[in-house]
């Protein structure tokens, strides 16, 4: 149902609605803040993934082998 949701001509038409909507020349504000949204996102994720939890210390058994 939903297998070609989103065609060029789908999109064309939704760019033109904003454009009507918030007007040309808001736009680039809008796109710009949505970059550093964006870049803000991409570096806090990275930096979660860079101090994620460490490795779990592993546990020698009493064994002793």
């Amino acid at each position: 149902m939903l297998r070609n949701a989103f065609e060029p001509w789908h999109l064309i038409l939704i760019l033109a609605v904003l454009v009507l909507l918030f007007g040309s020349q808001k736009l680039p504000d809008m796109a710009r803040g949505l970059g550093r949204s964006m870049r803000i996102l991409k570096s806090e994720a990275k930096a979660l993934k860079d101090d994620g939890p460490a490795e779990a210390p592993r546990q020698e058994s009493a064994g002793g082998h």
